[in-house]
């Protein structure tokens, strides 16, 4: 049983739904005509709504992002290493907004959602969303919450990228950006593991074109499979090494597929829980917007001219061990912002923990991220 009323816990939390009628005009030159969000907060909003934090979720994240929904939760929310009273994004002094992006699958509009023109799930005629996108619907949530500029916009991996197009496209709404473990594009690498991974569920026979909500089953093993592809690539051989080894789970080898190596039976444990609370068509929507992400297409092909829009401060931070998006793919934007005369401040954090490293309570990482976070308040509080 978790201790909810720990120090440091945001405690019980209850997720926000907000309704948007006003439609929505995509990159896909199609319009949502309305949609839903999702949202968690923690903390709260000063006099003139100078402190608030936009958290922008990775691939298979969502609005909740600290504390627990209930008192018979197992685990909190998936940054709760980072939110809360006293640690580095200290909800004693910022207000915290987390959501869910659209087209996922734990609250916000997504393909899973009821297609108001047919009364039926939107399935695969699901408009194609993209991290611009994702951008100006959070945006319409700030104005609906009465944030006119966050005083910093702060994502990991995904996250990261919303970060860096926040500061682009909404230069005067943006106090300050961090952009963890991300990258200003995939690289051909990561768009071929991305490409496994949907391949995975586009060709279950349970997918049925992406209509499988009709047919009361899901991709199961697509999903399963996509999760394990992705799942290994978060991780660094060192972590994997030291965490499985070459372990058997019997002491022996059997000569036959069964799960044998600890190894497989940790992929094998990871692909089938999320296949059991992730939607497949959301993981296909997903994985494309990360493929589709890169701001300097706008910009003549130039990052430079892309960050160029930003004025605000940034923190960028890699970790040595990320081969998904490795700390050169982080350096390519701080030279960029460099090049611009933008203010920014660079770590590369050493650790064998791989890209999920950002989500994790690292010492150096949580003592940085930290330092620059207190800054903030402290510039808030001292201009009150």
């Amino acid at each position: 049983m978790p201790d909810i009323h720990a120090p440091g816990s945001v405690g019980l939390v209850t997720p926000t739904v907000m309704h948007f009628d006003q439609p929505l005009e995509l990159e896909c030159h199609r319009v949502l005509p309305a949609y839903e969000l999702i949202y968690e907060t923690y903390g709260t909003l000063n006099a003139d709504a100078s402190n608030a934090v936009l958290i922008c979720h990775a691939l298979s994240g969502h609005h909740h992002a600290a504390g627990y929904h209930s008192e018979q939760d197992k685990r909190p929310g998936w940054w709760d290493s980072c939110i809360g009273p006293g640690k580095p994004i200290d909800t004693n002094r910022f207000f915290v907004v987390s959501l869910n992006n659209l087209g996922g699958c734990h609250g916000s509009t997504g393909p899973a959602s009821i297609n108001p023109d047919n009364g039926q799930p939107w399935g695969p005629d699901f408009p194609m969303v993209t991290v611009k996108d994702w951008v100006n619907s959070q945006a319409r949530l700030a104005d609906r919450l009465g944030i006119r500029t966050w005083a910093a916009v702060i994502g990991g991996s995904l996250g990261g990228m919303q970060a860096l197009q926040w500061a682009i496209d909404y230069p005067d709404r943006v106090g300050h950006a961090a952009v963890i473990a991300s990258a200003s594009k995939l690289s051909a690498q990561n768009i071929a593991f991305n490409e496994v991974a949907r391949q995975s569920i586009l060709t279950d026979p349970n997918f049925h074109g992406g209509r499988y909500y009709l047919h009361d089953t899901y991709p199961r093993q697509g999903l399963i499979l996509a999760r394990m592809v992705g799942h290994i690539t978060y991780l660094s051989d060192d972590a994997m090494r030291a965490k499985f080894g070459r372990d058997l789970r019997s002491g022996r080898f059997h000569f036959g597929f069964d799960v044998e190596f600890q190894v497989e039976s940790y992929l094998r444990h990871q692909g089938e829980t999320f296949s059991r609370h992730f939607d497949a068509n959301t993981y296909l929507l997903m994985t494309k917007a990360l493929d589709y992400f890169d701001p300097a297409r706008d910009f003549n092909d130039s990052l430079d001219q892309a960050v160029a829009q930003a004025r605000c401060p940034f923190l960028v931070v890699s970790f040595t061990s990320d081969w998904r998006f490795a700390p050169e793919r982080s350096e390519e934007i701080v030279r960029a912002l460099m090049a611009v005369g933008r203010d920014v401040s660079y770590a590369e954090v050493d650790t064998d923990k791989g890209h999920d490293a950002f989500l994790l309570d690292i010492p150096e990482y949580t003592r940085l991220f930290g330092a620059w976070m207190r800054r903030i308040a402290n510039d808030l509080e001292a201009r009150a």
